[in-house]
C-alpha cells in the first residue's frame, strides 16, 4: 500500500517586507550634526585666514556699491555743470579793490598804457613815460560821454576814440568839475562811460584812478571830504563793473591827509613834476 505524500502548500500571499519607519527625531539629529560640522569648518577657516570675512563679504559690498552708483550712460545735467563752472570762474575772476601794492613793473609798462583824463593829469606826458593821453582841459566827469575832444582820430568823444584805438590797458582819471557839477551827474556819467567801455573792450585792463587830494581844506567849493566821498563812489563803480581801482589819492597825501606841499605848485596851485612822477611810480607798483 503506497504511502501518502503530504504536500504543504505555500500561501499565495507574498511574504511581507520589513517596513522602514520614519522618525522626525532622526531627521533633526542629522540636521544638527550637519550644521555643527559646517559651523566648525567655517570657524576654523575664519581663524586661519585673517582676510576671510573681507574676502567673503567684500565683493558683495562692492557689487552693491556699483549697483547704486550712477551708470556711465546716465544723462548728465549740463546746465547745472555749466552754472557751477560759471560760478567758480566768477569767484576766481572777482577783483579786490583798491588794487594792493605789487611788484614794480618796468617803465616800459607805461608806454603800453592809454590815459583818459581831464585837466587833472593832462600834463603827465611831459614828465613821465605815459605818453598816450586822451583828453583835454574841457573834458570832465559829468560830460565824459558827450564832450568832444581833438585826437589823431578826429574830433570825437573819449569813448569813440577808445572804440577806434582799442588799447589793451586803460587808465581813467576824471573829476576836475568836482565842486561845480552835481556829484549825482558826475557819478551817473562816469558809470555809463565805464560800463560802455567794459562792454566794448572786454579783454582790456581798465583802471579807475581816484582823484588826488587838495591842499586847502578851507576851500568852500571843494575840500577833501567831498573828494573822499567822490573817490568812495568811484570804488563802487569799479566793483560794479568788474574793473580795477587804484588809490592814487593816498599816493599824494601828506601827513595831514591833504595834498603834500611837494606835489603842489604854490604859485599856480597845479600839480608839480614830482606829483606826476609819484603817480607814475604808483601805477607801476599797483598792477595785476
Amino acid at each position: 500500500m503506497a504511502k501518502k505524500k503530504s504536500i504543504t502548500r505555500i500561501s499565495d500571499k507574498k511574504r511581507g517586507r520589513p517596513k522602514v519607519r520614519f522618525s522626525i527625531w532622526g531627521l533633526i539629529l542629522i540636521f544638527v550634526l550637519s550644521f555643527s560640522a559646517w559651523f566648525i569648518i567655517y570657524m576654523a577657516a575664519a581663524n586661519f585666514n585673517e582676510n576671510f570675512f573681507s574676502e567673503e563679504f567684500g565683493n558683495d559690498k562692492d557689487e552693491e556699491k556699483n549697483d547704486n552708483s550712477p551708470s556711465d550712460s546716465a544723462p548728465v545735467d549740463n546746465n547745472v555743470s555749466e552754472s557751477e563752472e560759471d560760478a567758480d570762474t566768477n569767484a576766481t575772476d572777482k577783483i579786490t579793490n583798491p588794487i594792493a601794492q605789487s611788484e614794480a613793473k618796468s617803465a616800459d609798462y607805461l608806454s603800453s598804457c592809454c590815459l583818459v583824463t581831464d585837466s587833472t593829469l593832462i600834463d603827465i606826458a611831459k614828465y613821465t613815460d605815459l605818453k598816450d593821453v586822451i583828453g583835454s582841459s574841457e573834458l570832465n566827469a559829468a560830460g565824459c560821454n558827450t564832450i568832444a575832444i581833438e585826437s589823431s582820430y578826429g574830433t570825437k568823444s573819449a569813448y569813440e576814440v577808445l572804440q577806434t584805438k582799442k588799447p589793451e590797458i586803460i587808465y581813467i582819471m576824471l573829476g576836475s568839475d568836482i565842486g561845480t557839477s552835481k556829484m549825482e551827474d558826475m557819478i551817473s556819467s562816469y558809470t555809463e562811460f565805464v560800463k560802455n567801455l567794459r562792454g566794448y573792450l572786454t579783454d582790456a585792463d581798465i583802471y579807475i584812478m581816484q582823484l588826488p587830494p587838495v591842499h586847502d581844506d578851507a576851500n568852500a567849493t571843494i575840500n577833501n571830504s567831498i573828494i573822499n566821498e567822490f573817490n568812495t563812489k568811484l570804488l563802487t563803480i569799479a566793483n560794479m563793473n568788474n574793473v580795477y581801482c587804484i588809490d592814487t589819492n593816498t599816493a599824494l597825501k601828506g601827513v595831514d591827509g591833504a595834498l603834500s606841499d611837494e606835489y603842489r605848485d604854490s604859485a599856480t596851485g597845479e600839480l608839480t613834476e614830482s606829483a606826476y612822477k609819484a603817480i607814475a611810480d604808483y601805477i607801476l607798483c599797483h598792477t595785476v
